[in-house]
């Protein structure tokens, strides 16, 4: 047929314009191109409105074709095509009288089409329980002006199943088995006209329905009678124990059936699957073949593996295992771990599945894929989902698609729907990305099997994700122990009095003899047998003393030890290979228009690398980053305006000045070595730390940094960092060495901008779990980041980044202290004092050191020592004791920090100086007391409190009447902790 397009010209008073109006399924005011690239006319045609007006220009065109504008040409050769002749009416045939009477009928036959295309899903069986819409008033016949005497009548339509010739009663038939039946799909208001028409090419020929041998049919059958009584099972043997069951949406194991072997076919090697716990289990057992015996080991409270950690309940855990497809394609299928805060996990699976994708070099993003499972009342209410789908679309973490599965069992606990979303389906937000939506009725397991593999392809035709909202119910409450009767007491009743999925579908085979009672008994005896057996070995079950040997990428990585004793590893560089990456990453290139500010910071750059001296941060951090380059080390840096810096101290990316073009040094740099990737992201938190994590652990590998805009918006991801960064290791022995870089200090711009919570990431440390640290120096920064990548393990990050001291001129470092030496844990005095004569000595931690600094070089001051802590945790006990010792013992030690007393390291820190700094019995603090906000927002109190501070730590020894909570009107408190009596 001729396609066109087509712009509103007129709308009815009493039918609004249904969006996507057109024959070839363009939207409206979007005009496709005909085959000569012509223009196409510009009105609605389908509108009932303007029929008057085609038929005028037809009768026009009938005339003098020349005499029409172009443009309505291939609007009149579709009427043509559909047997419309000039100035006739067709024939009858037979009894059968012809439909067609003029393009006016044409018009409205074609909008039928469209109509039913854009509508049908709105009356489709979709609700296992039978709370379907059979009619809406949108599809009602007399809406396209046809007559009941009309439905018997002949008419050819060249815009359905390829141009079919029928009754205009078999159409709507037709139209109703494609659109309205179990299966339906919303996807006309997709922008892409080539999406839309490949959807319909698939669909409209086989009315929308699988076909299946006999043999699949039956393996359908067994699935579903294995998914049954696997739930059946564990209710009978353990009912009181929490599982939290997919009764009532058993077929999920069909969808993923469908699209793992269809994706097999289509040369898919690996499925990431993230999922909360409704149905884990049988996912567990029956997609990711975990044996019957070791999940119900963890069932009656014997784990599979001995874990050195804490471990997780059963329905958290995540497997591994590698399928073999009837094509014997091999495909590795892993469950990702996944605590109870639903959708989280599923930045992190995006996130392991395109650093899985770049580490096989799958540019087309064809061979791994993510699949997502959902809650309905999740879906809709938790903002992780809109974020994860909202990235799938963004250069930097696009990976071809995920493939999301909505379990809809229509209840969210005990909310209704009504009460969780105000959207018809929970699947509406997912509109936004233009996603295909695929509903179907989960009592039908062919319909599911089909939905799951034409997500599949279309996944894979387009490299986009595709939302399937499995409809079905829950037929216990929200887990074993609930009972839903009470809060839903008709849907309850409901759901008791419903056969099962295995009844409705055994039943049908029944009856088409596709199946025999016999086959049916067996197969469920067969299962039943098998989970018997499984539960009598479960009882004498012996966990394995390890797991299984580690594959893949982190195979050459070392378990680390509970606790580690010695952090430290070699990290210098000869001077004359820094030199020759400071020149290549500041080489402006030729005919670069390089703006004046950028090539003055690159030219004050690699002088100080040449002259050996003031090398500042940003520089510390290009030789840091510039030599894990040129060792090879792929590198991904991602964060909100990372790639200027938020304090412009970055520039990694320069933009002529002319043209606006980018060039970005570092990847150049890279080129023939490694990789570099810099990421500007969107204004998340929460899901772009959720992929970067998932990221890094997925691909040890790479040295994975996320930067906050100011570290205070750090919490925005709390979540993350609490259920996976802090504690994942303890639950479920997985690793990431993410690095966090969380811009921190006080400069007096309030209290959203000067404090990343320090004090949060201390309180979460626990068996080395990771690292915090507040470098000082740009060599401290340099020898972090190389020692975080060059370590044989891997643990998070997370490092208070600088502001002010960016630009601090005495926040510099040598090209000596890169070239020689590593990362210090604990920095004692640099200046020459006399230590005999020091009266007292001064710990503390970033910044706040270079103004104590700066005031005692003012002063004059030579009897109090400095001492730097750079990395809070884990705390280097020995070195703190090995420096006491080189005082003397009746010296002041004092902690001085810019956080209120309850922030920053003095709460975690504070009793753990007792123990290692030889002789100690006080130890004396100075900083803000205790405060609701973390920082004051007035410039003039900040200023205020930071003198005090300063005078504080650098003044008179403390005597007994100052050392209290600060009076009334005072920012600060000078206090004193003793010596702990069980020391």
């Amino acid at each position: 047929m001729t396609t066109f397009s087509t712009e509103p010209l007129a709308a009815s008073a009493d039918r609004a314009p249904k969006g996507p109006s057109n024959l070839d399924g363009t939207p409206n005011g979007q005009h496709a191109t005909p085959p000569n690239g012509a223009p196409v006319a510009p009105l609605d045609a389908l509108n009932p409105s303007n029929l008057a007006l085609v038929e005028q220009m037809y009768e026009q065109y009938k005339k003098d074709p020349a005499s029409v504008d172009p443009q309505w040409h291939y609007l009149f050769a579709g009427f043509d095509l559909a047997g419309v002749k000039p100035g006739t009416a067709p024939a009858p045939t037979g009894e059968t009288a012809e439909y067609q009477k003029g393009p006016g009928r044409f018009i409205q036959i074609a909008d039928l089409v469209h109509s039913y295309r854009e509508l049908g899903h709105l009356v489709a069986k979709l609700d296992p329980l039978g709370h379907n819409m059979t009619h809406h008033p949108l599809l009602e016949l007399n809406e396209f002006n046809i007559e009941k005497e009309d439905m018997d009548r002949l008419l050819t339509v060249p815009n359905f199943r390829g141009g079919i010739r029928t009754t205009v009663r078999e159409l709507v038939r037709q139209l109703r088995d494609t659109y309205c039946g179990t299966f339906a799909v919303e996807f006309m208001d997709i922008r892409d006209p080539e999406q839309r028409t490949w959807l319909i090419e698939r669909m409209e020929p086989t009315l929308n329905k699988p076909s299946l041998t006999r043999e699949q049919r039956q393996a359908l059958m067994q699935r579903i009678i294995a998914a049954e009584e696997f739930e059946a099972f564990l209710q009978r043997r353990f009912p009181t124990v929490k599982r939290f069951s997919n009764e009532g949406g058993d077929s999920l194991i069909s969808l993923l059936d469908a699209v793992i072997e269809t994706g097999a076919e289509l040369g898919l090697d690996e499925v990431l699957i993230g999922m909360a716990h409704r149905g884990r289990l049988n996912v567990l057992t029956h997609i990711l073949r975990k044996p019957y015996e070791m999940l119900m080991s963890e069932v009656i409270g014997r784990p599979a593996v001995k874990h050195a950690g804490d471990g997780d309940v059963k329905y958290h855990l995540g497997y591994a295992h590698d399928y073999t497809a009837k094509n014997g394609q091999r495909v590795h299928l892993s469950l990702a771990h996944n605590p109870s805060h639903l959708e989280l996990v599923n930045p992190l699976v995006v996130g392991q599945c395109r650093a899985k994708q770049n580490r096989k070099g799958d540019t087309n993003r064809e061979r791994t894929m993510a699949v997502l499972m959902h809650g309905d009342a999740a879906f809709t209410g938790q903002g992780i989902v809109a974020e994860t789908l909202y990235m799938s679309e963004l250069e930097a973490y696009r990976t071809g698609g995920s493939i999301h599965i909505i379990i809809n069992n229509q209840i969210g606990f005990t909310t209704n729907p009504s009460d969780g979303r105000f959207t018809r389906y929970p699947s509406d937000v997912a509109k936004a990305i233009q996603a295909p939506v695929f509903h179907v009725n989960a009592d039908d397991p062919e319909a599911v099997f089909h939905a799951g593999t034409l997500a599949m392809q279309f996944r894979q035709h387009f490299k986009q994700d595709v939302i399937v909202d499995l409809v079905c119910y829950r037929r216990r409450g929200h887990n074993e122990l609930d009972d839903a009767s009470v809060t839903q007491p008709v849907m309850a009743r409901e759901i008791a009095a419903h056969p099962t999925v295995k009844a409705i579908y055994s039943k049908r085979l029944l009856d088409a003899s596709e199946v025999t009672q016999e086959q049916l008994d067996q197969w469920t005896n067969e299962v039943r047998e098998r989970l018997e057996k499984a539960l009598e070995y479960a009882q004498t079950f012996k966990p394995a003393d390890a797991p299984p040997p580690i594959h893949g990428p982190w195979a050459n990585f070392i378990k680390v030890p509970k606790t580690i004793s010695d952090w430290s590893y070699p990290t210098n560089m000869e001077k004359d290979t820094l030199k020759g990456i400071a020149s290549a990453l500041t080489r402006v290139p030729e005919n670069f228009n390089i703006h004046k500010t950028v090539a003055k910071m690159m030219e004050n750059r690699l002088t100080a690398v040449n002259e050996e001296k003031g090398i500042d941060w940003g520089g510390g951090e290009m030789l840091a980053l510039g030599s894990l380059l040129h060792e090879g080390v792929w590198i991904r840096l991602t964060g909100q305006d990372v790639s200027r810096g938020t304090f412009s101290h970055r520039n990694a990316v320069w933009f002529d000045n002319k043209t606006g073009r980018p060039y970005v040094p570092l990847a150049e740099y890279a080129k023939g070595r490694s990789r570099f990737m810099i990421i500007n992201t969107p204004l998340s938190e929460l899901g772009v730390v959720g992929f970067e994590y998932g990221f890094a652990s997925a691909d040890p590998n790479a040295l994975v940094i996320w930067e906050a805009q100011f570290g205070d918006f750090v919490n925005m991801a709390q979540p993350v960092i609490d259920q996976f960064l802090s504690s994942s290791e303890s639950k479920w022995g997985k690793y990431c060495g993410l690095v966090m870089l969380l811009p921190h200090g006080y400069e007096g711009q309030g209290p959203e901008h000067s404090h990343a919570r320090l004090e949060r990431f201390l309180q979460l440390c626990a068996e080395d779990n990771m690292q915090v640290c507040y470098p000082t120096t740009p060599a401290q920064l340099f020898h972090m980041l190389r020692r975080q990548h060059h370590r044989p393990y891997r643990r998070p990050l997370i490092v208070m980044s600088p502001k002010s001291m960016l630009r601090n001129p005495l926040c510099v470092s040598t090209l000596d202290e890169f070239s020689n030496g590593q990362f210090q844990d604990i920095i004692d005095e640099v200046e020459p004092l006399d230590k005999s004569k020091v009266r007292r000595v001064v710990m503390c931690s970033g910044k706040v050191y270079y103004d104590i600094l700066k005031e005692r070089t003012r002063l004059g001051i030579k009897d109090v020592a400095l001492l730097r802590l750079e990395q809070i945790y884990p705390f280097n006990s020995e070195r703190l004791l090995e420096i006491s010792k080189t005082y003397p013992r009746d010296i002041e030690l004092v902690w001085v920090q810019e956080e209120p007393r309850n922030n920053g390291v003095y709460p975690f820190m504070g009793a753990k100086f007792h123990y290692h700094w030889a002789g100690m019995k006080k130890l004396y603090y100075v900083g803000r007391k205790p405060s609701a906000s973390p920082a004051a927002g007035s410039p003039e109190q900040h200023d205020r409190e930071q003198k005090d501070i300063i005078a504080r730590a650098l003044g008179a020894p403390f005597t007994s009447k100052e050392v209290k909570p600060g009076g009334e009107g005072s920012g600060i408190e000078v206090s004193m902790t003793k010596e702990p009596s069980n020391k």
